[in-house]
């Protein structure tokens, strides 16, 4: 089997607004839209958008997203925490810090209980630097 791409779909019982968070917040551009479903697409990733009502989920299994948790990797986290948090609309789960596995970063809540962890990536501490496989970089 050959993989040609995998992205998540996050089932909401508000398609229009959890799209716009994601659109608004966190710059995803429109591929497609219907009143049940909305694609998107960032520079390097996809994700969607799902009524949890529709009739292609199995019945029983139209449960939003909670519990899920949606890294974001940006250049500099902290302009992004500056923009979105500290002179933007939105609040934190996680207070904006670096930690010694090599990310510094912050959690916010999404629509449905889903989380999105802003990150940028920085030099793990010697601890933790063993445990990266640089042959997989």
């Amino acid at each position: 089997m050959k993989i040609t791409s995998t992205y998540p779909v996050l089932m909401t019982h508000d398609v229009a607004s959890t799209s716009a968070f994601y659109r608004e917040h966190l710059g995803f551009e429109l591929t497609f839209e219907a009143s049940w479903y909305v694609g998107l697409r960032s520079e390097v990733s996809e994700l969607a958008i799902l009524d949890a009502a529709h009739s292609s989920v199995p019945v029983g299994y139209g449960t939003p997203g909670a519990g899920i948790l949606i890294n974001v990797e940006v250049e500099d986290v902290d302009a992004v925490h500056q923009r979105l948090v500290i002179d933007g609309p939105l609040k934190t789960v996680l207070s904006l810090r670096s930690e010694d596995f090599g990310q510094r970063h912050f959690i916010l809540p999404g629509p449905d209980g889903v989380l999105i962890d802003v990150i940028t990536p920085i030099e793990p501490t010697a601890e933790f630097t063993a445990a990266y496989d640089v042959s997989a970089a």
